[in-house]
């Protein structure tokens, strides 16, 4: 009968693998954001969760889901960067930040996404989106965008047009607007590059804006994305993105007092993430960690192991064992193969979410021959009868 199994970390330690990892719990940041999210890009680790699933208003840290949306169109050739696109009244009508566009004018699609990115154009967003809408018109693509976002995991995001300008039922939560930034950087590893861009002179319209909004890309932190965003009711909001080693946090803050209160947030959320926070390998590729019971295979136990180096965020400082078991449901029934998913390793740091490692077979198992399925089934019937009829007592 297969049932769940779970060995715990007394058993690991026996197999060569010992968690001398941290118990220390991680000091969670005290943010005055209204809203938060931190996540360690590499091992999916959430650092830090406030109001991250509530939907507020953007602003213009909406503008990624347009980007992302003609990113996907320049991959499919429904876009080119060459490509001239025209100006419509509605989109020369957009205040706020633009890139004084006119419908003159015809312009070339990588320069209104430079726009989007550095100058944060709303003009640029409503040309971009009435290009690529279901219908033509801004609002038929944020229909689209809303649709697009779901698929991609966004839950909490409803769109009402292209740039984050303030209307109704125009929402996002922060924490979607970290599955976006995840998107945008593993999907378009082509176009993030702009996103760390500093500065964009467009034919020379808008002296007064040329430069990146985003406080941290000029404070050599690793910061390289993605984008800001401000209204009156959204406050002061940033989705960032910086890169330190092989590591590479994803922030979403929201709700900021001031541009210079943001700006601060910030760096200080980037170095809090990188300085309190290490990644450890707690198991090497191929490393024997504990055995599986087989049913009818040619041998009884099968090696579990890792089938890549098994790394954790864990908090920096740290000297206790962890708790840690193997889960699997087993026996597990033969035939085999080497490298065959059986199992996971479930580590528990203290004070971060519960980890699910993989672990595979060791080498190959084949079903057993005529005698092991003879005396595997003779087993069976002696406990079935030593057990007595089923609900005695």
């Amino acid at each position: 009968m297969l049932e769940t199994l779970r060995l715990s970390s007394r058993l690991l330690a026996s197999a060569g693998l010992v968690l001398c990892l941290a118990a220390t719990t991680a000091s969670a940041f005290d943010t005055r954001a209204r809203a938060a999210f931190v996540v360690d890009q590499q091992s999916d680790t959430v650092l830090l969760s406030k109001n991250a699933e509530e939907p507020l208003p953007p602003a213009s840290m909406s503008k990624l889901m347009t980007l992302y949306v003609a990113f996907e169109a320049l991959r499919d050739g429904r876009l080119t960067l060459d490509e001239r696109l025209p100006v419509s009244q509605h989109a020369m009508s957009y205040k706020g930040s633009t890139m004084f566009l006119n419908t003159q004018d015809r312009v070339r699609v990588e320069d209104l996404l430079r726009g989007i990115i550095v100058l944060s154009g709303n003009d640029a967003c409503a040309v971009i989106a009435e290009a690529l809408s279901p219908d033509g018109t801004e609002a038929g693509f944020a229909r689209y965008m809303t649709e697009r976002a779901r698929q991609l995991g966004m839950e909490h995001s409803t769109f009402a047009n292209s740039n984050g300008w303030p209307a109704a039922g125009h929402r996002m939560s922060v924490e979607d607007l970290a599955i976006l930034a995840e998107h945008l950087i593993e999907d378009f590893p082509e176009y993030y590059p702009l996103f760390s861009e500093t500065e964009f002179q467009f034919d020379g319209r808008a002296p007064s804006n040329t430069r990146n909004r985003n406080p941290l890309l000029r404070l050599n932190i690793g910061a390289d994305g993605l984008k800001t965003g401000h209204t009156e009711e959204a406050g002061y909001g940033l989705v960032g993105s910086a890169k330190q080693g092989d590591r590479r946090v994803i922030f979403v803050i929201s709700g900021m007092s001031s541009n210079a209160a943001r700006a601060e947030e910030a760096e200080a959320i980037v170095n809090w993430s990188f300085r309190q926070f290490s990644e450890k390998t707690i198991a090497r590729a191929g490393e024997p960690i504990a055995q599986a019971d087989v049913w009818m295979g040619g041998q009884p136990t099968v090696g579990l192991v890792a089938a890549q180096d098994l790394k954790v965020l864990l908090p920096a400082l740290s000297g206790k064992q962890m708790p840690a078991e193997i889960v699997y449901t087993g026996p597990v029934t033969a035939p085999i193969k080497q490298g065959q998913k059986l199992a996971d390793l479930v580590v528990t740091p203290a004070g971060l979410p519960e980890l699910r490692l993989p672990l595979v077979a060791e080498q190959d198992v084949p079903a057993g021959g005529f005698m092991v399925r003879v005396k595997t089934a003779t087993q069976l019937l002696i406990a079935r009868f030593l057990k007595g009829p089923e609900g005695a007592t």
